[in-house]
């Protein structure tokens, strides 16, 4: 894969992306978008590829926000053709079948912290720092960020965040639930490796369907969501897995007292 503003490796099944504009602090403009949107497509569609990391290049960012200097003279519509395409590539993230987890190192904000929070979950080293200082701007975020935040940590503690701009550190995010993990920068992306290696030991369809049904529960809280509860898309998904050959691989393989094989069939 070839990209403008992403650097692409592929480790033990682990697609790494890096956003790669150093110089602009890994600031989030139309080539990122374009090139994250194609990175995503990829990894669904590469059957060697099991899992993806999202970080940013250097210590000092994983994404500091949106390139402002891309904002100037933007009609409404323009401005909501812009959130839309955000939300677009960020909902792909966020629906992959495929576990995709961001690796924040350094600062994470606005779109930063957006890209991050449409991840499956997210790790942090220690100097990292997420905010949605949109206000600051006369902005609100534009690519789900008023959505997840609140899911995330809540009502009271986003609507803090969110209208005072302030930023919080990386205890703070993992107390409040934003983050999983918290480690050293030399630690970060093995420690994230770490926890993939042990997702692809896992049956490929049933990690899918914990994502369907968590995404579902989060968004939803269990409301209803295209005719269906989040319970019951979860009974319909748990029955899907008992159609699958690592469901039988699984459970044999538990009765037998050895290590599971999956073939993601």
């Amino acid at each position: 894969m070839n990209f403008t503003t992403l650097l692409f490796a592929i480790e033990n099944g682990t697609a790494i992306i890096t956003i790669n504009r150093p110089d602009k602090l890994n600031a989030l403009n139309k080539d990122v978008f374009t090139d994250v949107e194609a990175a995503i497509d990829h990894i669904q569609n590469n059957t060697d590829i099991k899992s993806a990391i999202i970080t940013g290049a250097g210590s000092k960012a994983f994404v500091a926000g949106a390139d402002i200097s891309e904002f100037n003279g933007l009609t409404n519509e323009e401005a909501m053709a812009l959130s839309k395409r955000g939300q677009d590539i960020f909902f792909k993230i966020e629906n992959s079948k495929k576990p995709v987890i961001a690796a924040v190192n350094g600062f994470a904000l606005g779109g930063g912290c957006e890209l991050a929070m449409a991840c499956h979950f997210r790790l942090c080293s220690d100097n990292a720092k997420f905010g949605q200082p949109e206000v600051n701007l006369g902005l609100i975020p534009g690519y789900g960020g008023t959505q997840r935040l609140t899911q995330l940590i809540g009502k009271g503690k986003s609507m803090e965040l969110q209208m005072t701009a302030n930023m919080i550190g990386a205890t703070e995010a993992l107390q409040l639930g934003l983050v999983n993990y918290v480690t050293t920068a030399d630690e970060l992306l093995p420690k994230a490796k770490e926890i993939l290696q042990s997702i692809h030991t896992k049956a490929p369809i049933a990690i899918s369907k914990v994502i369907e049904c968590v995404n579902v529960a989060v968004v939803s809280d269990s409301a209803y969501t295209n005719g269906k509860s989040g319970y019951e898309l979860e009974m319909a998904a748990f029955g899907e897995t008992f159609a699958t050959d690592d469901m039988k691989e699984g459970t044999t393989a538990f009765l037998e007292k050895r290590k599971a094989i999956f073939t993601g069939k």
